[in-house]
């Protein structure tokens, strides 16, 4: 017999759900949400698109439509590039916005034949990994983050396409927001130190944005961000030399 998807997506939820093999003195429940059978169906209706294709899908037929023009870049990321107006700090410039909030490695490397290499850009632009630490789509190794990194790498050069790598911004706990927890700043460290190697032996440009955001503690500078994790005006008006110089350099 054939589940209903809310009775399916209520049955994932049940078995992830740690099990507890005791009564209880007191019946003090977790509050649940109201209307339980919409909240199944939207979890449900998400993991039918786990990577997202749908967000740019649109649009992207639209760019496939047009010639692409020179100079095109794609930038692919999570929400440190959903949140960045390429408009307002690249001006003229035919850069194309691909993040996504929250997205992680893997999800960014299914997006990437229809948010980057069929719209025929002259480099891609991509800022990743810092989701892959906080586990947002689950535990990864660092290994296999590296290899999703490999494979769009390799995926866009086969392509024609410049690979600029962006190393990891710093986090801070300096606004309230205890972004270490999820984000261990050794790991970023770590990772930034692979994406620099990485860069240097397949020829990828860098641009080291860790480098220009990072205080004397290893953390985000107090004042670039509201949360310790995603840059405000300030923090952007650094990164974006940084991203035009290296986007130079990878079409030079």
């Amino acid at each position: 017999m054939r589940l209903p998807v809310c009775a399916l997506a209520c049955l994932m939820l049940f078995r992830a759900a740690p099990l507890r093999a005791q009564l209880v003195e007191q019946f003090h429940p977790p509050k649940s949400e109201c209307c339980l059978q919409s909240a199944a169906q939207r979890l449900a209706d998400q993991l039918q698109d786990w990577a997202q294709l749908g967000r740019y899908h649109d649009d992207d037929l639209r760019l496939e439509r047009e010639a692409a023009p020179p100079g095109r870049v794609v930038f692919l990321g999570d929400s440190i590039t959903d949140g960045w107006n390429l408009t307002e700090y690249f001006q003229g410039k035919p850069y194309v916005n691909r993040g996504i909030s929250g997205q992680t490695t893997p999800q960014m490397l299914l997006r990437f034949f229809p948010d980057v290499i069929d719209l025929h850009p002259s480099a891609v632009v991509l800022l990743a990994g810092t989701n892959d630490i906080a586990q947002n789509t689950g535990p990864e190794t660092l290994e296999m983050v590296e290899e999703n990194f490999r494979a769009m790498a390799e995926l866009a050069q086969k392509h024609g396409i410049k690979v600029v790598l962006c190393t990891l911004l710093p986090v801070s706990d300096y606004t309230g927001y205890r972004q270490t927890d999820h984000r261990p700043l050794a790991q970023i460290v770590e990772l930034n130190r692979w994406l620099k190697a990485f860069a240097a032996r397949t020829g990828a440009t860098l641009a080291d944005y860790y480098s220009a955001l990072v205080d004397n503690r290893g953390m985000l500078k107090d004042g670039y961000s509201k949360d310790g994790l995603h840059p405000n005006d300030r923090g952007y008006m650094l990164m974006a030399p940084l991203a035009e110089a290296a986007i130079e350099r990878a079409l030079r």
